[in-house]
């Protein structure tokens, strides 16, 4: 990993954001949750060779992002903290999200997940959301911590380093069938 690998990925991450922007309309009250295999983003296996020097590019971006809109992030936990969530405190509350008592680390948890543990103001970790909209970053499947109708979204920007990217919206379900009246 160089200098330039570096500089290449915080460009492709503001890409990433700026196809958010065009989509989401993410604002007070709303979160979005971020799923991240920077093991993926440098071209290996993921949960083999994180990296917290990728997910801090990774990290500070995201926050502008969120601070500049007003929304929350969550940042989704590997499989070996069950996918759980890394989030403020006081989203937690807002939203009734029980807390549940582990702290991130690189190999239980991410590389990512713990960079956010270690830099969010009043950190704690939940065990499930329902997410407005999400950022997945090698693949990692975060439509567990999405609303109920997930709708994918197509960017521009398919890749971060080598790691896939999709990025996804919810929407209201629609009911009530043929006399319903959605708009």
């Amino acid at each position: 990993m160089t200098d330039i690998s570096l500089e290449k990925w915080a460009q492709e991450i503001e890409k990433i954001i700026q196809g958010c922007k065009e989509h989401f309309q993410l604002g007070e009250g709303k979160v979005l949750v971020i799923g991240c295999s920077t093991s993926e983003i440098i071209g290996e296996k993921i949960g083999t060779a994180g990296t917290m020097e990728v997910a801090a590019i990774l990290f500070e971006a995201l926050q502008k992002y969120a601070k500049e809109n007003h929304f929350a992030l969550a940042f989704q936990c590997c499989e070996h903290l069950n996918r759980a969530l890394v989030i403020e405190k006081k989203t937690a509350l807002e939203k009734n999200w029980e807390e549940v008592s582990v702290i991130p680390a690189p190999h239980a948890g991410g590389s990512m997940a713990t960079f956010a543990y270690q830099h969010l103001e009043d950190p704690i970790v939940v065990e499930s959301i329902q997410a407005d909209a999400g950022i997945d970053i090698g693949d990692t499947f975060i439509g567990m911590h999405l609303k109920s109708v997930v709708v994918p979204v197509r960017i521009e920007q398919k890749q971060l380093g080598r790691a896939h990217v999709t990025i996804a919206i919810t929407r209201p379900k629609l009911i009530g069938g043929a006399r319903a009246i959605y708009e």
